[in-house]
């Protein structure tokens, strides 16, 4: 028998978004009982931590090509970077 935790990460991202979502608007309908909103929102928190960890997973593995010197070279994708150095957007 398959754990809770191998199904949330055999589940591809697009998938659990398409979940959370779903779940997300039955909760927000306000029709769903005590006891079911309660797991509705377990189970919505347990995706939400899927697809983070998916998405920093794919931050690891982004590469962003930067020109110096007159060649692109590859550099590791290092989100917020640009706010240590403080640039503001």
């Amino acid at each position: 028998m398959e754990t809770t935790t191998n199904k949330e990460e055999a589940i591809g991202f697009e998938e659990a978004m398409e979940k959370l979502e779903d779940i997300v608007s039955r909760l927000e309908s306000g029709d769903v009982p005590l006891e079911q909103a309660i797991e509705l929102f377990q189970e919505g928190m347990k995706l939400s931590q899927v697809c983070g960890s998916k998405l920093e997973q794919v931050e690891r593995k982004i590469e962003t090509l930067m020109e110096e010197n007159g060649s692109l070279t590859k550099k590791p994708f290092l989100p917020g970077a640009d706010s240590e150095k403080g640039e503001t957007l």
